[in-house]
């Protein structure tokens, strides 16, 4: 039975979707996602590369020589509201009256620790002068003064920060100005991210936020480009309307809005693989908009980023040599031994039990398919109980094994031999990657083509008050990147400094 009427299927196309692509995702939430597993962690020696410092030298200069000839862009996911960063102080707004409480009474409640925290160090954030000189009003007691601050940074009727994208924030305080993750990115690009003197970058963001990053951009990227000696070429996009997932109820149903409407919800950061794909570019560096650094710490950060970039280029080189030598020259046993082993020890690749019985026309076919995909190199941080998504090494159903980053939503935590496996990962993901998005022949890859469809999220949400299901598309850097060749390399925790919560804006990381 077709579930769909003909004003669903006018509102399908005016999205882009076809009513079968809803249809599969409705299929998808019938048959649930069965969960990743996991074979053992990847750890240093066994699927990460541990960087002497000769070596991180030598691959800096490489990149270095190289980069000037490679059009180099980094990609930048910037879409998120900063609301969540403020979950607590939108919180605090509610439940704090200052004319019945006193603040010292609120704050020492375990619950609201995260305000406690917030209002020791209030005068430490960079927004602190730029707020507190807003105050039309000289607040009597502590408890007025905390709530008047956090009203006037939040709501509509003051700086409004609660609608801003988390990208436009105040994040560092350089004297008696600020820098947003904006800017810092922009001081980034300029350092590692040239091709030339053309230092490109692109944003994903949100449509409500266009005019606010323009204004930005217009205000900064001149200045910053005039004392980095280059030129900017900043360029934006939204998450596509046609990578929006539909919403089932819990009986697998399609979900209606009250007026009997269909809902759809934003696919997850895993849409953004349409925007990656986009991008005309020989290097890919992909990092989240809220890792940025004060200028102090950003030698250590480009030296990182031409580390990894250099060791792309190096195992990428080796891997368009041997693509064309399958290609155009003889092929013998010994060339197909050495790509075989190339592929093992440089690209982590995985072959079934059968591939040594096939025949010389199959192997070469097979080891063609493989040096014929994208490559990443992954920077991965020792675990020292951060967020994250982690590497380990995977099966699939079909027996394939393949090294990947996981999220814990992914594994069966309930199963103890995979619990025990997630539990002795030594490294996460801090969305610190470098891409080689061409093959042998400069052909762009179709990045489309290498994702695990599989590889997505189901999460139970709520609407109108009603409970529902929700689809998230597989993730950019985890099923979005399934079927790529996968180096992981170790990198310093001082590489990741995330901002999640307005909190972490006090960490040294992020202080003058």
């Amino acid at each position: 039975m077709n579930p769909f009427s003909e004003e669903d299927k006018l509102l399908l196309s005016k999205k882009g979707i076809s009513p079968e692509k809803a249809t599969q995702q409705i299929q998808t939430f019938q048959e649930g996602i069965p969960y990743v597993a996991l074979i053992k962690a990847a750890v240093v020696g066994d699927g990460i590369i541990r960087l002497s410092s000769e070596q991180q030298g030598q691959l800096r200069k490489h990149y270095r020589e190289h980069s000037r000839s490679l059009r180099a862009l980094k990609f930048i996911p910037a879409s998120g509201a900063a609301s969540r960063m403020f979950k607590d102080l939108f919180g605090f707004l509610q439940g704090f009256n200052p004319k019945v409480t006193r603040l010292d009474e609120y704050v020492n409640l375990p619950q609201h620790k995260g305000i406690k925290t917030f209002y020791e160090g209030l005068q430490r954030f960079p927004f602190f002068d730029e707020i507190s000189g807003s105050l039309s009003a000289t607040p009597q007691t502590q408890g007025e003064m905390l709530y008047a601050f956090v009203s006037e940074m939040l709501t509509e009727r003051g700086k409004n920060y609660g609608f801003y994208p988390k990208g436009l924030l105040p994040f560092h305080r350089y004297g008696n100005r600020t820098a947003t993750p904006f800017v810092e990115h922009l001081k980034e690009g300029a350092a590692y991210g040239r091709s030339g003197s053309v230092s490109r970058l692109h944003f994903t963001i949100s449509p409500q936020h266009w005019d606010l990053f323009q204004a930005e951009e217009k205000s900064f990227a001149g200045r910053i480009a005039a004392a980095a000696g280059c030129d900017f070429e900043i360029t934006y996009s939204y998450q596509k309307e046609s990578t929006d997932t539909l919403a089932v109820t819990p009986e697998n149903e399609p979900f209606r809005k009250e007026n009997g409407q269909l809902l759809f919800r934003p696919g997850g950061h895993g849409a953004l693989l349409e925007n990656l794909n986009e991008q005309e570019a020989d290097l890919l560096f992909i990092k989240n908009i809220d890792n940025v650094v004060p200028d102090r710490s950003l030698d250590e950060i480009v030296a990182w980023k031409e580390v990894l970039a250099g060791y792309l280029l190096k195992v990428q080189s080796k891997a368009f040599s041997f693509h064309r030598m399958l290609v155009d020259g003889t092929v013998d046993h010994d060339l197909l031994k050495r790509v075989h082993a190339f592929l093992e020890t440089g690209l982590n690749v995985r072959f079934p039990d059968a591939f040594p019985g096939y025949s010389l026309e199959e192997q070469m076919a097979v080891l063609i398919d493989k040096l014929s995909r994208p490559i990443r190199v992954c920077g991965m941080v020792r675990n020292e109980g951060d967020p994250g998504g982690g590497p380990f090494w995977i099966t699939d159903a079909m027996g394939n094994e393949s090294l990947q980053i996981v999220e814990s939503a992914q594994v069966d935590l309930e199963d103890e031999t995979q619990l025990r496996i997630f539990e002795k990962a030594t490294h996460f993901n801090p969305v610190d990657l470098v891409c080689g998005v061409r093959d042998a022949f400069g052909k762009k890859l179709d990045l489309l083509q290498y994702v695990n469809s599989k590889l997505g999220f189901i999460a139970s949400k709520t609407f109108e008050g009603r409970e529902l299901k929700a689809l998230e598309l597989p993730g950019l850097w985890n099923g979005g990147m399934a079927y790529w060749n996968t180096v992981f390399v170790e990198v310093p925790g001082s590489t990741f400094n995330p901002v999640k919560t307005v909190n972490d804006l006090l960490k040294a990381a992020h202080q003058p």
